[in-house]
């Protein structure tokens, strides 16, 4: 394939032919010119300025970024999620998680959090739990006491296990990226996904004991626990086919995904929750929010080739290793740009343009692939309750009223705790390569 031949000759050097079209980007994200657009313009004006590939090579790269197995799961995680939502499954999942964690200090904070882990089990999108789950959520927690920008942050939070928690669809993207099972990635990211999930609980029940937000005084019951499970059986099934099917080998990701779909339409059918009527709102909401994810990954794609090609990563590679080396130090210095770059970008872009790039510095100081990709992918989601983007902030704020910056504001413990369990995965390895 010409790529690959191409991508065997000499570097280019870099000058005004590949910064110009970089500057021009930076400047139309901060326009807010739509991402998608902003990666096609800069791919095409880097290709035709620094000659890397031919320009005629472009819609071939388009295609063969999104003609892939793997990329099937995506709608189908989106499209399970939203019946889920349609067929009151969702709020089943979180009558369990208020039974389970319920009876505890901070009881519904906790069951908040817990139940956008479950969510997150099914949707694999944070932005799809934040809507879901703050809908349930928001003013109960006011009225246990949280302020209301405080109970938005803390739904923000809970909802980031979207994409840490398996499945995940950015680890279905990385993987497709760099050529790495994303069943794999699913097996390794599940502790690290607990682990974010209680270190936002912790976070929570630091600034209750602070604050006295909440002081539940009901205590656990078994008998509300099995009665919550018992009600909520059809809806615990749906995790438990994903990833019980994921991990025993009997399904691919994309195939879990589709017998998910499948089984949540069957259970909402057959309890008299979904009907027919309800199918073309239900594709034509899960097709928006997946016609935001394939463009930008289609459109990142020949960036990332044109960088590959101009031998960006290694050259990066080189700088970062001539300020140190020191592979702690490194750590932090990738740990940094991934966390600044979740601030201003979403997180597929992120992973298309930055994983080729930075997993050769990653490799330099000794770090796993698979490690790389886990402390990755935790780093980005830091992002999700940063301003200036701050997907879930945005999300919460479009529920409430309440503006992006209060929200922001009462996240910040939450942003300091997610940042020291970033740090924990990417010093202490074995978290992510326990099952390797």
């Amino acid at each position: 394939m010409l790529f690959q031949q191409l991508q065997q000759t000499a570097a280019i050097e870099l000058g005004w032919e590949f910064y110009v079209p970089l500057i021009a980007m930076v400047g139309m994200i901060a326009l807010a010119v739509p991402v998608w657009a902003v990666l096609g313009l800069g791919s095409i004006a880097m290709l035709v300025l620094t000659d890397a590939l031919p320009l005629s090579l472009l819609g071939e790269s388009l295609f063969d970024g999104i003609d892939a197995f793997a990329l099937i799961a995506v709608p189908l995680f989106i499209l399970t999620g939203d019946v889920l939502v349609r067929t009151g499954l969702s709020e089943k999942l979180l009558d369990v998680a208020d039974a389970t964690a319920g009876g505890f200090r901070t009881g519904f904070g906790t069951s908040t959090v817990l139940g956008c882990g479950f969510f997150a089990c099914i949707s694999g999108s944070d932005a799809a739990g934040a809507a879901a789950v703050g809908r349930m959520t928001i003013e109960r927690l006011v009225r246990q006491g949280y302020p209301r920008p405080y109970a938005c942050a803390l739904v923000a939070a809970g909802a980031c296990t979207g994409i840490l928690i398996p499945p995940s669809i950015a680890y279905i993207i990385i993987g497709l990226v760099l050529g790495i099972s994303a069943s794999t990635l699913f097996l390794a990211a599940a502790i690290p996904g607990v682990l974010v999930m209680v270190a936002i609980m912790l976070t929570n029940v630091v600034m209750n004991r602070l604050n006295g937000y909440e002081n539940n005084e009901v205590g656990f019951s078994m008998k509300r626990w099995v009665k919550a499970v018992v009600d909520g059986r059809y809806a615990l099934m749906v995790p438990i086919i994903i990833l019980g099917g994921i991990y025993s080998g009997i399904f691919t990701p994309t195939e879990a995904a589709a017998v998910a779909v499948v089984s949540s339409i069957l259970i909402g059918l057959w309890q008299g929750t979904l009907t027919l009527a309800d199918f073309p709102k239900m594709l034509a909401s899960s097709a928006k929010v997946n016609g935001v994810i394939v463009p930008i990954i289609a459109m990142s794609l020949p960036l990332a080739q044109t960088l590959a090609i101009l031998e960006v990563p290694q050259g990066f590679v080189q700088t970062m290793t001539s300020l140190s080396d020191d592979p702690n130090v490194l750590i932090l210095i990738i740990i940094g740009i991934l966390i600044l770059a979740g601030c201003v970008m979403e997180t597929t872009p992120n992973i298309v343009i930055l994983s080729p790039i930075l997993l050769p510095l990653a490799r330099e100081i000794g770090m796993n692939d698979i490690h790389f990709c886990i402390v990755m992918v935790t780093s980005l989601g830091v992002g999700f309750i940063t301003p200036p983007l701050g997907l879930n902030l945005f999300v919460v704020s479009g529920l409430t009223g309440i503006s992006v910056l209060r929200i922001a504001v009462n996240a910040v413990p939450y942003v300091i705790g997610m940042f020291g369990l970033v740090l924990l995965l990417a010093y202490v390895p074995i978290l992510t390569l326990w099952a390797l």
